[in-house]
This record gives C-alpha cells, structure tokens and sequence, in this order.
C-alpha cells in the first residue's frame, strides 16, 4: 500500500466515525480529540482541507483527528454537528463557519465545558480561543479587485458573489473589492452580492441571469471556492472567454480548464490543507496549555511567523502569509 493511499484511507475512516456518529467512543479513549467541522463536505476545497487534518494526524499519534461537515452549504446542518460533537465531549473543535453569528451560543457552551475552540474564516468569531486566518482579509480581497480592475482596463460594469451574506471572510473581501474599486472612477458595480451557496450550478444559472441583466458587464469578482466554476462555465458557453475578466477564490485544480480557455483570469486561494493543519497544531498546542505568541512558527508552510494579536471578542487572532494569486500562465507552479 502507498504512502497517499494509506493517507487516504485513514482519512476516510476518520471522517467516517465523525459522519457516523460515533465520537463520543473516541471520546472514551485517552487520547484527545480534535474535531474539525468545514462550511460543507464533498467539495474540492475542503476535501483538500482533509488531506490536511490526515496529514497532522499521522504526524501526531497522540491525539485522534477527525473532519467532518453538512452535506450542503447550510448553517443550520452545521450547528447540528457542532451541537452533537459538544454533546458528545470531544476536547477540541476547529471549525470553519458558514455563518458565525449561528454559532455563537453554541461554541460559548463548549469553552465553558472546558473544551478548546479554533475558527478559521471568522475573525469576528467572538466565542474562540484562536481564529487562524491564512492573511489578511481586506488585503486578499483589494488585490483580487486590483487584479479585475487591470484586466477590464479600469472601468466598466462588475459585480460581486458570496457564498452567504452571513459568510465573514467572503464579505470582507467583496467590501475590500469594493473599497479598491473606488480608485477607478470608471468601474461601476453592479447587483452586488449574489448569493452562491458554494453551488457551482446555482452560480452558473445566476451569471447567465446576469449576462443577460448586463449584456455590456465586464468583470465578475467572487467569493466561494465553486463560484469561479460556475460563473466559469457561463462565461465560456456564452463564447465570452478573454472578453469578460473573472477574478476569484478557487483552486487550480478544478480551474485549470477554464484558466487555459480564458474563462478565469486569475483565481486567488490559500492551501486549505496548510489551514487544516495549522488549525489542529493551534487546537493541539491550546490543549497542552501553551501559548501562542506573535512570530511564532506553526511549522505549517504558509505559517512559519504568524502575528498573533487579540481578536474580536474573548480569544486570539493568528494570521499566516499564505496568500496565493494565479493566472493560466502561472496555476500549474501550485497544483496540488
């Protein structure tokens, strides 16, 4: 048996006792538990996030790693689990928030019970001991638009997606889009924040709306890590590639077609399996009772002198450098 195919294996049995219900005999055993709850299970961008959590847990016998998520984009299914991995007494959640405000109550409850709690993607998350970010928000979502804004040429119509408008990081990113757009005195935006669901064809169906809406748009920034996917696929059946700009959040992996056809210009992410990682050393090191201090190195890439400061609300907010912008001539340099 190969190294990825063992990988995979236990990375599957892990996200299968989590799925299955079955933590709380996990819990039984000695060894800590660290459950991770992503924003939806069975997409690219956390399914990578797991290759993550089963790599820290190879690397780390002495606890017991676990992902785990809704089968659709919807906070209520995710309160849900989080609710019953609490009920169920693990010691550690890691958790990527559909939606933080759904939360809140929830993830109090844990960390008075005495259990550690990491967020990712919610630095207004006010009940966490450490919310790790992979950069700065507003940075990430000003050098998307800067991106776009070069490509139209610095003026025209275009429009903004979300995955949800409760999602934090995605409206930071449109806001800070917005606020780089303003420099441009010729770029109009136009029905900002389209919510997409992480929904590929959902956001497919909402671009044609809107190429139909605005025969004369030129720029689409997004936020999800589908959404370049399908407003991609609108694009390109529409026979608009290389004259509509698409600038986003996603992976080269599953953009790679639509990059070498024109239909994305570029696409911005971070390593979701280095954000697994570093969130389970986070929660590992919180449960050993250590501290977390500015210019520390997770030893995650992308982590290696991380600021720590305080956060919104009762826990720390650690931001990494792991900030990630591609085009067709560059994606194939970060293919995982």
């Amino acid at each position: 048996m190969n190294s990825f195919t063992r990988k995979m294996m236990v990375g599957t049995a892990i996200a299968a006792v989590a799925l299955g219900g079955s933590v709380g005999a996990l819990v039984a055993q000695e060894k800590p538990v660290i459950a991770t709850v992503v924003k939806i299970s069975g997409i690219p961008w956390f399914d990578r996030m797991n290759t993550g959590v089963v790599a820290f847990q190879e690397a780390n016998a002495d606890v017991v790693a676990s992902q785990s998520g809704p089968a659709t984009a919807d906070s209520a299914q995710q309160l849900q689990i989080v609710n019953d991995l609490v009920a169920k007494g693990v010691n550690a959640l890691a958790v990527v928030p559909m939606d933080p405000a759904v939360l809140e109550g929830t993830l109090q409850r844990a960390m008075e019970r005495g259990i550690v709690v990491v967020t990712h993607e919610a630095d207004n998350q006010m009940n966490t001991n450490a919310n790790v970010e992979a950069f700065d928000n507003a940075d990430y979502g000003a050098a998307l638009n800067e991106r776009l804004a070069e490509c139209m040429g610095k003026e025209g119509k275009w429009t903004t997606f979300v995955g949800s408008l409760g999602s934090r990081t995605h409206m930071q990113w449109v806001g800070a889009g917005e606020e780089n757009a303003k420099k441009y005195a010729g770029m109009q935006l136009v029905d900002a924040n389209n919510e997409s669901f992480d929904d590929a064809n959902a956001t497919y169906e909402k671009a044609k709306e809107i190429l139909r809406k605005h025969p004369d748009i030129k720029g689409f920034q997004t936020s999800a890590g589908n959404d370049v996917l399908g407003v991609g696929r609108a694009i390109d059946e529409a026979g608009l590639s290389g004259k509509i700009c698409l600038v986003g959040t996603g992976l080269p992996n599953p953009s790679a077609d639509l990059l070498e056809s024109g239909a994305i210009t570029a696409i911005g992410f971070w390593d979701p399996q280095k954000a697994g990682m570093a969130m389970n050393t986070i929660a590992k090191l919180l449960l050993e009772k250590k501290e977390l201090t500015d210019g520390m190195d997770l030893g995650v890439p992308g982590y290696e002198k991380v600021s720590v400061k305080q956060g919104a609300g009762k826990g720390l907010l650690v931001v990494g450098n792991g900030m990630v912008l591609a085009d067709k001539a560059t994606y194939k340099d970060f293919l995982f």
